[in-house]
C-alpha cells in the first residue's frame, strides 16, 4: 500500500490499562498545555467525540523528569491522579527511550515507573494521604469510620477516595449509590467511590464509581486507595489482588509508596480534525 499522507490537525492515541481507558495527547516540545476544559468534554464524549474514561497529556519533563502529564475526566474537570493511565503512558514513554524506567511528574509530584519481564507496568503512585485536609474533607472527622452509610474509609492517593467495605461487591447498585457519595457535602472536590469485598487471603473483588466519569472498569489511583483502607482495617496484608471489572490488578504498599502493577494496551493512534479543534477550543 502506498503510504498514507499525515493529516492536518492533532494525533492521539487510543490506550487502557484493565479496561480503564485513556485519550492521550502527545504536546511535548510545545510551549504550553494543549488540553481545555471544553476540548476534555468534547473528546469524552462516546458518541460525538472519542470517548474516554480519562483523558492525559504528556508534556515536557521538568526538574530531571522525563516527563509531565496532565489528567482530565470525561466532564471536562481535572483529575489529580490516573495510576493506569501513568503506566500506559509510562511504557509509551519508556519504549520511545529504548528504557525499562521511567520518572515524571504529576500532581501528586514525583512519581516512578518500571516494565517488568512479562511487559506489566508498575508505578510508585507515592504514599497514601491520610490526614482529612489532604484527601480532602470538608471537616475533621475519623477517616477510618466517616460518619455515612456503611461506614466507609477515606484516602487520598491524589485523587479521593472513599472506599466501602461489602458483603457481596457484586451485588451492590454502583449506578445509584456511587453519585450519592461522590456529591456528598464531606467531600468539596467529590470523590471516587470503591465497593469493595473480600473473596480470598490478601484479594479483593473491587467496582468503582468515578468521579467526573462514572462507573469505569478499573482505577488504578481507587485500587491504591482499596489496597491502603484494606490493611488499614486489618482485612489484609500490604500486598493485594484486586479484581476489577476490566482485569486483575496487584497493589504492594512498601515503605516508599503504594506501588501498583498491571497490564497496559495501546489500540490505536488517530488525529483530531482542525474543524473539530476549532469547535472546540
Amino acid at each position: 500500500m502506498d503510504k498514507m499522507p499525515q493529516p492536518d490537525g492533532l494525533p492521539f492515541m487510543k490506550m487502557h490499562g484493565a479496561g480503564n481507558d485513556f485519550v492521550v495527547i502527545d504536546s511535548r516540545g510545545r510551549a504550553g498545555a494543549l488540553v481545555t476544559p471544553a476540548l476534555a468534554l468534547a473528546l469524552g464524549d462516546r458518541n460525538r467525540g472519542v470517548g474516554f474514561d480519562q483523558l492525559a497529556e504528556i508534556r515536557d519533563g521538568v526538574d530531571g523528569a522525563d516527563f509531565t502529564l496532565d489528567f482530565w475526566n470525561s466532564d471536562g474537570s481535572r483529575a489529580g491522579a490516573c495510576g493506569n493511565a501513568t503506566r500506559c503512558v509510562s511504557d509509551y514513554v519508556m519504549r520511545g527511550l529504548g528504557q525499562d524506567s521511567v520518572t515524571l511528574t504529576t500532581a501528586r509530584g514525583g512519581l516512578s515507573a518500571v516494565r517488568l519481564t512479562d511487559g506489566r507496568v508498575s508505578v510508585n503512585m507515592g504514599a497514601p494521604q491520610r490526614d482529612w485536609q489532604a484527601v480532602p474533607l470538608a471537616h475533621e472527622v475519623d477517616l477510618m469510620h466517616l460518619p455515612l452509610p456503611r461506614d466507609p474509609v477515606a484516602v487520598g492517593m491524589g485523587n479521593p477516595h472513599c472506599v466501602l467495605f461489602v458483603e457481596d461487591a457484586e451485588a451492590v447498585d454502583v449506578a445509584g449509590l456511587g453519585p450519592r457519595y461522590e456529591h456528598d457535602p464531606l467531600f468539596p472536590e467529590r470523590t471516587n467511590v470503591e465497593f469493595v469485598s473480600v473473596i480470598g487471603p490478601d484479594r479483593l473483588r473491587m467496582r468503582v464509581w468515578e468521579r467526573g466519569a462514572g462507573i469505569t472498569l478499573a482505577c488504578g489511583s481507587g485500587a491504591c486507595a482499596t489496597a491502603v483502607a484494606a490493611h488499614l482495617r486489618g482485612l489484609t496484608g500490604r500486598r493485594v489482588v484486586l479484581d476489577l471489572d476490566g482485569g486483575v490488578l496487584e497493589v504492594d504498599w512498601r515503605s516508599d509508596g503504594v506501588w501498583m502493577t498491571g497490564p497496559v494496551a495501546h489500540v490505536f493512534d488517530g488525529w483530531l480534525t482542525p474543524a473539530f479543534l476549532a469547535a472546540h477550543p
